[in-house]
């Protein structure tokens, strides 16, 4: 005999968490910040073949103010990173951050000084969606796998707690200068 048993029909138990996740992930508003090709495709995600506004995600937002997802859509420059940063900093609380393509999750083919290989030099990041460019169903993959990781997001006491075990976690990583990779 458990608690549901003993109540009337129709009355529906949760916690404050869950409700307030629920609430949440219901109500993403995208910032607009296409950088090169892959600003295309997520163009073409907020079209009506893919209906974002099913998703909560009614309008991409112009001004960062009323934003808190900002898909960063292709190659950051190092000129573009503090433009980026500033615009993340102005983004309301709490906010999110998809890293759209290969060349915003790693610079992808421009090896060189001016791109910043991997935007989460300058902002952190949520999502990764790999693709050169990802089709718009990738980008509405990551979007669904977003809105399943704000649904557990914890609030108060237990987020601050998440929050510093997720940062001794990455303080004890390796440094990304000691992965050997293909160009070593």
């Amino acid at each position: 005999m458990g608690l549901e048993e003993k109540l009337p029909s129709g009355f529906a138990l949760s916690t404050v968490e869950g409700l307030a996740g629920y609430m949440r992930k219901a109500s993403l508003w995208p910032a607009t910040f296409g950088l090169a090709c892959c600003a295309i495709e997520m163009m073409s995600f907020g079209g009506p073949k893919y209906d974002s506004a099913r998703f909560g995600m009614e309008v991409f937002r112009a001004s960062p103010r009323q934003a808190d997802l900002m898909i960063v859509a292709g190659r950051v420059s190092n000129k573009m990173a503090p433009v980026l940063r500033q615009i993340y900093d102005q983004m309301a609380n709490p906010k999110w951050v998809i890293a759209m393509g290969v060349c915003a999750s790693s610079g992808g083919m421009f090896n060189n000084y001016a791109i910043v290989q991997g935007v989460d030099h300058v902002v952190p990041v949520d999502i990764y969606l790999p693709g050169c460019p990802p089709r718009p169903e990738m980008l509405l993959d990551a979007i669904l796998k977003l809105h399943d990781k704000i649904r557990h997001t914890p609030l108060g006491v237990d987020a601050v707690r998440e929050e510093m075990r997720a940062e001794q976690l990455a303080l004890a990583a390796p440094p990304t200068s000691a992965n050997i990779g293909l160009l070593r």
